[in-house]
């Protein structure tokens, strides 16, 4: 008799090519779809087309035009013209810039169960609401997935999250998702996918649903999943597409590595207060905190009843004289049902500023706030800096809490302007509109022997050296606990704006913590990096590895890393080591000069010991690459490996 499968389970061994679904070995997988945007797209089109390829070896691949929509400089519309060519020369489906959050998009009009996509970008878990796997990678591995060929995977462990209950009038998903990411942190689903059952998850909304999921890539975990249920079929028949509904939930019994439970009619209003999104705390004890800026929206917040329900509360009232309400849609779908409904207009009645419908503000191109002020968005992440002004302090919230907040001006609960049962009449529109006009559908009408056009403004992606089996390295730059991608590349247009030019961006890396360091890092030719725990959290952003790479890095150790830029790391040919001690951090210090000695044994052994000849001590190292990760970094990074580490993925 078999085991019962947990549904994670299920999808990986639909999808297994070889080795099998055992937590943490590793395995190849067939991939259905693959995703990415502007930003993330740039890079990872560069590279399939560098690997010579010419049309796309998946059946639903995708890139949206969804994070740089504000044009602060002509190279913007240039580096859309390049991602658009790539997508008329490899047969993508291609979506105009306005049309919508990519994740948001993928939801209405591909996702379906039981499908298996890999996006470049970490909040691709999303689409797990829909009872499908999402990963979300740097572009380089999904350009290689895109080819067609077996995708090399750890097997991340299953957390079953088990939902009770539901939740009350005036507390939302976000509140939910806050709860939760407060008490798994951002470091409690490393490696696993969160599995969610109960009766709790049937009274949840994909557009809810995709919230928790959104969120997971905050608690770090690989994916998320809901089951595909009653809920699935009505948001699919909504869509237009019921044919592609088909039921999937895990096996009676089936359980996973551990176990979560949350009581949905337990949860109460929840701020995340400033630096990182686990620093949750419920809505009464965090104070009368006043806002100059509030943002509703994002792919974690800007479906339709979220965003109808902030305009009635903001019926028949005015946003606070003190604070600027904005708000976007998660899709030109979403914005012409509640532009239909009358919702719009009610925002702007109100005093609500209505953007573009994109990510935009979410991650600091755009509407960035005052210096020295406190602002309250419904987004996913609040790390110093992200919104695009470096001392600005970032609150997370619910779009009821964010809507009674900007009417007053100060962190508030929605029951203080209002009776919060009056909200619950809000629902989603059962059928909506196809909009034909948000894609060009490259992937059904191609033309043969097309190449990408490239700008003069484009750079070659920078690539990697074999990795030698020693190296003599200074330390350029020694970085504490919490390091995000966007402390690496900061989330100002004027760098983010050069994300096709590598070595003109390598120049703002760790800008707003160490100004010196790119030309520090540049002058010595090749250098190391030292950090503390959680190193890289947050973005897939991979601009991260491939700036540090043009700079000359070629090792980075640190006392944890994130699971995306770990990869890009040695998909760009940089050594990725741990501290065997996390105190040995303090061992060594800028400017010290470190001796990596039998680096190749190391990889084969996963221990390797760093000499501080600076201070002559013994620094104990760790590793633990897979057999295609160690010959893709001893080639020097993907571009380098060749078809042999692409097609041998176990």
């Amino acid at each position: 008799m078999t085991a019962p499968l947990t549904l994670t389970e299920k999808l990986l061994r639909a999808h297994l090519v070889s080795g099998n679904a055992e937590a943490g070995t590793l395995c190849g997988v067939r991939v259905d779809s693959v995703l990415f945007h502007d930003m993330s797209g740039i890079l990872a089109l560069m590279a399939y087309d560098t690997m010579g390829m010419r049309r796309a070896g998946v059946e639903a691949p995708a890139v949206f035009t969804d994070h740089n929509l504000v044009g602060t400089d002509p190279q913007t519309a240039g580096d859309q013209a390049f991602v658009k060519s790539c997508a008329r020369a490899f047969g993508l489906r291609y979506a105009r810039a306005g049309s919508g959050i990519c994740h948001t998009l993928y939801a209405e009009d591909i996702a379906k169960p039981g499908m298996l996509l890999i996006g470049a970008d970490s909040h691709t878990a999303s689409c797990g609401a829909l009872g499908m796997l999402g990963i979300g990678l740097g572009g380089m591995e999904v350009a290689a997935a895109m080819t067609g060929r077996p995708f090399p995977l750890r097997v991340p462990r299953v957390i079953t999250v088990r939902l009770m209950g539901r939740l009350r009038p005036g507390v939302g998903a976000m509140d939910a998702a806050l709860a939760l990411l407060s008490r798994l942190t951002i470091k409690g689903a490393v490696n696993a996918v969160l599995e969610y059952c109960g009766e709790g998850a049937q009274t949840l909304t994909v557009p809810q649903r995709q919230t928790l999921c959104n969120l997971g890539a905050e608690m770090g975990a690989t994916a998320s999943v809901f089951p595909a249920d009653a809920q699935v079929h009505a948001w699919l028949k909504g869509h237009g597409r019921e044919k592609d509904f088909r039921s999937m939930a895990a096996d009676a019994g089936a359980a996973g590595s551990g176990e979560v439970r949350l009581d949905l009619g337990g949860v109460e209003p929840m701020v995340a207060l400033p630096g990182q999104p686990d620093r949750g705390v419920p809505l009464r004890e965090a104070g009368k905190v006043p806002f100059s800026q509030v943002f509703i929206g994002s792919c974690a917040n800007g479906d339709y009843v979220s965003l109808a329900q902030a305009a009635r509360v903001l019926k028949g009232r005015r946003v606070s004289p003190d604070t600027e309400l904005l708000v976007s849609c998660g899709s030109r779908k979403v914005y012409r049902q509640l532009m239909r409904d009358g919702w719009l207009d009610v925002i702007l009645s109100a005093g609500g500023r209505l953007l573009e419908s994109g990510c935009g503000p979410c991650m600091g191109i755009g509407q960035a706030p005052a210096a020295g002020t406190n602002v309250l968005r419904t987004t996913n992440r609040n790390f110093p800096g992200r919104a695009g002004t470096k001392d600005a302090r970032i609150y997370l919230a619910g779009p009821l809490t964010a809507a009674a907040s900007a009417v007053l001006g100060r962190l508030a609960d929605v029951s203080e302007l209002m009776d919060p049962r009056e909200l619950e009449g809000i629902k989603a529109p059962g059928e909506t509109e196809s909009d034909p006009s948000a894609y060009i559908r490259f992937d059904l009408d191609r033309e043969e022997g097309l190449r990408p056009v490239y700008t003069e403004k484009i750079r070659p992606i920078p690539r990697g050296r074999p990795l030698p089996d020693g190296m003599l390295l200074p330390v350029s730059l020694k970085a504490g606990d919490g390091i995000s991608t966007d402390d690496i590349v900061p989330a100002v247009p004027e760098a983010l704006s050069l994300r096709a030019n590598i070595p003109a961006l390598a120049g703002y890396l760790f800008h707003y913590r160490d100004p010196g360091f790119a030309r520090r890092a540049a002058d010595l030719k090749e250098s190391a990096i030292a950090a503390g725990s959680d190193y890289a959290q947050g973005s897939s952003r991979e601009h991260a590895a491939a700036g540090c790479l043009a700079l000359g890095v070629r090792a980075v150790l640190a006392v944890s890393m994130h699971r995306i830029h770990r990869a890009n790391l040695i998909n760009y040919g940089i050594l990725p080591l741990l501290f065997d001690r996390a105190e040995d951090l303090e061992a060594l210090s800028e400017g010290d000069t470190l001796r990596l000695r039998g680096i190749h044994e190391g990889i084969r052994t996963g221990h390797i010991t760093v000499l501080n000849e600076t201070r002559g001590i013994s620094i104990p190292c760790h590793t633990d690459l897979n057999g295609h990760e160690a010959r893709v970094l001893l080639s020097g990074g993907l571009l380098n490996a060749g078809e042999g580490a692409e097609n041998e993925p176990c």
